[in-house]
């Protein structure tokens, strides 16, 4: 990883989330649900450059005991293939692997091909078995 990025163990500000979020091609969310959902971070990872602007990021969601969620994981496209989705899995893999409760679910959305980091992490596909679900207001 380059030394010029800080690993930081917060979680950005709204404003930064969203336009992140779009650059990387995630889905877009309104700045009430960001101010709302990124308080409610049980854990989080920002990177940053040199210039301290958020150039990727990753959270932990959930009720801290039973169940967990990998959420917006996310790394700025012009910062992409350098390794930088590791650092923020293997940040988050940290925390849960020293805090999650014996037989906590932890669950993430993955889309193709970024399955193939996930499985480096120990997470498997549940299809057939279950498959996710959800709905969008």
């Amino acid at each position: 990883m380059n030394p010029s990025i800080d690993v930081i163990h917060q979680v950005p500000d709204a404003d930064e989330y969203m336009a992140l979020r779009v650059t990387a091609g995630l889905s877009p969310k309104s700045i009430e649900g960001a101010k709302i959902g990124l308080q409610n971070s049980v854990f989080a990872v920002s990177l940053r450059n040199a210039d301290k602007q958020l150039i990727g990021m990753g959270r932990i969601i959930g009720d801290c005991g039973c169940f967990y969620q990998i959420v917006d994981i996310a790394v700025d496209p012009a910062y992409q293939g350098k390794g930088y989705g590791k650092t923020i899995m293997a940040e988050l893999m940290n925390y849960l692997d020293t805090y999650a409760p014996k037989d906590s679910y932890v669950s993430l959305i993955a889309d193709v091909p970024a399955d193939q980091l996930y499985q480096k992490y120990g997470f498997a596909h549940t299809a057939p078995r279950s498959v996710g679900m959800y709905k969008r207001y």
